[in-house]
């Protein structure tokens, strides 16, 4: 072949190779600069609201469940029933004393005393409770425990103390009164309340250990009889809203520990029929039964005290007529910094303010239950159940005679009404609580972390110990 025709043909022969080639090269150099044009895969338009396009949605978990799951989360800390039971207790007993030297002014007054000599009274006892809490919120168990024979000891010699002529005070008919000397006074009957709970805990307690609760004998005595012995010493002084309270003790406590329904039948039958028989025997407690849902007076006034406290709810409206602006306790209403304080709380404070103490209750009530049902140790689970039986029963009476819905009892609404004897004991009460919920495993644990040192000693969160402790029986009914 000549050369000119194999230099011209080499071309042609390479010529479809070489645009393949050069295609080839062409497309993949367009796809590399197409490439960073292109959006990634995980990238999502914004979507513009008000251009009918949907917004974002809402992150799971929020709304009422949300509101409900977050509460829910927050209430299963282990700390939470430790704060909350310091926390009600404490605002109780403040505005307690603020609704003391608000009440007791005019009062005192017309003693001829200083206006502010009742709230000095009720602040000091606050002040006497305060260490009696700190004590007892710090007092392991067993010493609680030791407690308990020498307090039952003690308040049944004052209880006897007090029906001996010329020994026992009187005071509104009721006989249950020891002076101390000068403006103080005991009222034995408060700490017998106390005493039954510590006695009763650890005497089941020990029973149970025993594994004896199964037989109806032991699971009622001694327990029963010397509740009697107590309840007929308060009966004898002739205190009924007292004893009405140390029967709902004995009831919460044979309940915690696992009475049958056909023995709460006959115990609550013959605690019913006592019950009966003592107020047909008494004209006074007659009246009182009478006067549940009265508005007027009645004839002689024998409702005067129950429709007073009606009229003082009823004039608060929503918020009160202000703070020591009452005028119920210039005279119309009697005891109204005792029985019926909680009348004056809300004829100051209106609506809102009685909301408040009765949500301070519940709080409290709810998280005693909780301490009692969360532990493993039988002695916490009965002396905790029977402390928020006590507290919770006794607000109930207070609160449900001020409504006109129960008869007037003469019982204080706890932590609230004015009266060291009271005080005491419920403060000393409250202490235990708080000594159980910072015994409870996981509260512990997360107490140690919180101290410097003692973390890493721990060697396990508040997490895993909550876990740990919903794997065991928690003992609630």
């Amino acid at each position: 072949m000549p050369a000119e025709h194999a230099a011209a043909y080499t071309p042609h022969r390479a010529g479809p190779v070489a645009d393949i080639a050069a295609g080839l090269l062409a497309g993949l150099a367009l796809r590399g600069r197409t490439a960073g044009l292109r959006r990634p895969p995980t990238a999502r338009r914004t979507p513009v609201r008000g251009r009918g396009v949907p917004g974002p949605r809402p992150p799971r978990g929020s709304g009422a469940r949300g509101l409900y799951e977050r509460a829910r989360r927050a209430w299963d800390r282990p700390l939470t029933a430790y704060y909350v039971i310091l926390g009600a207790s404490l605002l109780i007993t403040v505005l307690g004393l603020v609704m003391v030297y608000s009440a007791s002014q005019i009062k005192a007054l017309e003693l001829s005393l200083s206006d502010t000599y009742f709230f000095r009274k009720q602040f000091l006892a606050a002040a006497i409770g305060t260490g009696l809490l700190l004590f007892a919120s710090r007092v392991p168990a067993k010493l609680h425990r030791a407690l308990a024979y020498p307090l039952l000891v003690g308040t049944v010699f004052l209880m006897v103390l007090v029906q001996i002529p010329g020994i026992g005070h009187s005071v509104n008919g009721n006989q249950n009164w020891i002076y101390l000397g000068g403006p103080f006074q005991l009222q034995p009957s408060e700490f017998g309340k106390l005493a039954l709970i510590l006695w009763g805990a650890d005497l089941l307690a020990r029973k149970q250990d025993k594994r004896l609760l199964t037989q109806w004998k032991h699971l009622l005595v001694p327990l029963v009889p010397v509740a009697f012995m107590l309840l007929g010493l308060i009966m004898l002084g002739g205190d009924m809203g007292t004893a009405i309270i140390l029967t709902a003790i004995l009831f919460g406590l044979l309940w915690l520990a696992g009475a049958p329904t056909r023995m709460f039948v006959g115990v609550l039958s013959v605690a019913a029929a006592i019950g009966v028989t003592l107020i047909r025997t008494s004209e006074n407690r007659m009246a009182r039964l009478a006067c549940i849902g009265a508005t007027e007076p009645g004839p002689g006034d024998s409702c005067w005290q129950a429709v007073h406290g009606i009229y003082a709810l009823a004039s608060g409206g929503w918020f009160g007529s202000g703070l020591g602006a009452s005028v119920e306790k210039w005279g119309q209403l009697p005891e109204p910094h005792t029985d019926f304080i909680f009348a004056i709380t809300g004829e100051e404070l209106g609506l809102a303010g009685t909301l408040s103490v009765l949500a301070l209750f519940a709080a409290l009530g709810y998280a005693g239950i909780r301490v009692a049902g969360r532990t493993e140790d039988p002695f916490v689970r009965y002396a905790a159940g029977g402390v928020t039986t006590w507290i919770t029963a006794q607000a109930v009476v207070n609160i449900g005679a001020v409504l006109g819905l129960l008869p007037i009892a003469g019982v204080p609404l706890p932590l609230f009404s004015y009266g060291g004897s009271a005080l005491l004991p419920t403060m000393f009460a409250v202490g235990l609580l708080i000594a159980f919920a910072r015994e409870e495993p996981a509260a512990k644990a997360a107490l140690a972390m919180r101290q410097p040192g003692l973390g890493a000693m721990a060697g396990v969160s508040w997490k895993s110990m909550r876990r740990r402790v919903k794997k065991r029986p928690s003992g609630e009914r």
